[in-house]
């Protein structure tokens, strides 16, 4: 019996060697072949956006100095008609915790009145969240603020549709621009101020952007994550963006639009998940620049669940992967914007930004690396490994200096969602599955919640009047995120190999990598709310 289990191991590992070699090996070597050639394209581009953004800041060229800009005054004859009608749009749907928040700054942005339209779209299907969100709407009507409550009886198209559905009543034909403003959402008063005289003075402009700033940020570790990646999103990518091509995607809130340019692009479409990058792409077609203005600030929510942060990241994953599919013929047979402007969005904006660096950080990070442990005749250059990674790593992270300190903790959480992140992309580009999965992001609404009586009006109509959901039973399936504990047990064994065999050694990162996957797999990662 014996002999028989030591002729059967024998022949096992005769056949391993056999499919390694000839299979195993090959594909390997073609996988780190391709690995590195993606790695250094996104170096390459980290390091011009990041050239770029620094000339900027270096020579001050800021907006104002490359576009004309002067501020809105009341003219002696016409009065307020000098100002132009703007409308300000604020798409919700069941935001019990914030409503009041995007509502009331809204209100008391600064501008005249009669020149301003606040418009409401409440998709809510929570009958007492929507009779919440229209009381205040009343209340701030009363106090003599120009905003309507509307409704719709279905949510087609989602956000896409209910911004498209409100573009279509009477009142809007008075206005020239709309500013949109997720429920979480909360602009400085000067808001208008700062960026409407943009379109009024450069006919050719479309957009105009302002940063996102995240008042709950030092929430957790992973909010001070998020904030890193999206600090260097604002600082350096969207800047590039703005400065080079006066091309990058709309954020979808903290913006405004000229309502003549939306109407010139085709008009909201909800044919993808991101319908904020899908208008920015067919406007940037029609030959429209945008600008995006990096001192005027908007302070949001970021989400502090993990549950809501792996939902967003799908949508924002899948979304562009699958409107690059719909929209690169369209964008290769543009004839009316350069080709450099085209090779901008089919290279660097969709195919790297939204695609390879979602696919090859999962790929090179989570499964070539550990792969090789295992194969003896395959080894990854040390500039591969290390010096490329890290030199990416420094161009993200100049964009939050202050955190630099969280760096080993941001590359690991980074690769934990690459994970999620390549399966949206795959989803979007197979168009199967979730492609147009919209689940709205949780916000819990406690870091907006004022600390002083002054910062609206009415301070007391800034408070959430209802209270947190209670306590729900989650099974086991709901409670843990099996794909990250897999993932997270197959690294751990590689790095247990790697330390058997003492090869490579890469067991140090393969097992910091593995636990950090075990620990989103079993939920302890953000903020944990029962229920959630």
């Amino acid at each position: 019996m014996a002999a028989m289990t030591q002729t059967v191991m024998a022949v096992l590992v005769q056949v391993w060697n056999l499919v390694r070699v000839t299979l195993v090996v090959p594909l390997l070597r073609l996988a780190i072949f391709l690995s590195l050639a993606t790695t250094v394209m996104i170096l390459v581009e980290k390091v011009f956006a990041g050239i770029v953004s620094l000339v900027v800041k270096i020579f001050s060229l800021k907006p104002e100095k490359r576009y004309r800009w002067e501020p809105m005054r009341p003219d002696l004859e016409t009065g307020n008609l000098a100002y132009p009608m703007v409308l300000i749009q604020i798409p919700m749907y069941n935001e019990k915790e914030v409503y009041k928040l995007s509502i009331g700054a809204a209100c008391c942005l600064d501008w005249p009145s009669d020149r301003m339209i606040i418009q409401v779209l409440d998709d809510s299907t929570d009958l007492t969240v929507k009779d919440l969100v229209k009381l205040e709407c009343e209340n701030w009507k009363s106090k003599g603020v120009n905003i309507t409550y509307e409704v719709r009886n279905n949510r087609q198209g989602y956000k896409a549709g209910a911004l498209k559905e409100g573009m279509k009543h009477d009142y809007v034909q008075e206005c020239d621009y709309v500013a949109i403003f997720d429920a979480d959402f909360q602009p400085e008063s000067d808001f208008l101020m700062r960026t409407i005289p943009f379109l009024v003075y450069n006919p050719d402009i479309a957009l105009v952007q302002a940063r996102w700033k995240f008042v709950n940020a030092d929430e957790c570790m992973m909010t001070r994550i998020q904030e890193m990646s999206l600090n260097y999103h604002f600082k350096i990518e969207q800047e590039a963006g703005s400065s080079t091509f006066a091309f990058f995607g709309f954020n979808g809130t903290a913006g405004v639009w000229r309502i003549k340019a939306i109407d010139n692009a085709g008009g909201w479409k909800d044919r993808t998940t991101v319908e904020d990058m899908d208008l920015a792409v067919r406007a940037g077609l029609e030959g429209w620049k945008f600008v995006y203005v990096g001192d005027v600030h908007v302070k949001s929510e970021l989400p502090s669940t993990f549950k809501a942060y792996r939902n967003q990241q799908h949508r924002w994953s899948c979304g562009p992967a699958n409107l690059l599919k719909k929209m690169a013929m369209e964008i290769m047979k543009n004839e009316k914007v350069s080709i450099w402007k085209k090779f901008h969005m089919l290279y660097s904006f969709f195919f790297l930004g939204k695609i390879v660096i979602q696919t090859a950080t999962f790929i090179f990070y989570c499964v070539v690396i550990p792969v090789s442990v295992l194969v003896p005749e395959v080894e990854i250059p040390q500039w591969g490994v290390v010096y490329i990674p890290t030199l990416i790593t420094v161009c993200i992270i100049l964009g939050t200096p202050s955190s630099i300190h969280l760096v080993i903790f941001w590359l690991l959480f980074q690769n934990v969602m690459s994970l999620h992140r390549i399966k949206a992309a795959l989803t979007g580009l197979l168009d199967a599955g979730r492609v147009n999965e919209w689940i709205v992001t949780e916000k819990l609404g406690n870091a907006h919640k004022p600390k002083s009586t002054d910062q609206f009006k009415d301070s007391s109509n800034t408070q959430p009047l209802i209270n947190k959901p209670k306590t729900t039973q989650t099974n086991i399936w709901q409670r843990y995120y099996f794909s990250e504990i897999w993932v997270g047990l197959f690294l751990l064994s590689c790095g247990c190999f790697d330390i058997a065999t003492r090869r490579q050694g890469y067991f140090i990162y393969l097992i910091l990598q593995g636990i950090a996957f075990l620990i989103a797999g079993f939920g302890y990662v953000g903020t944990y709310v029962p229920g959630s």
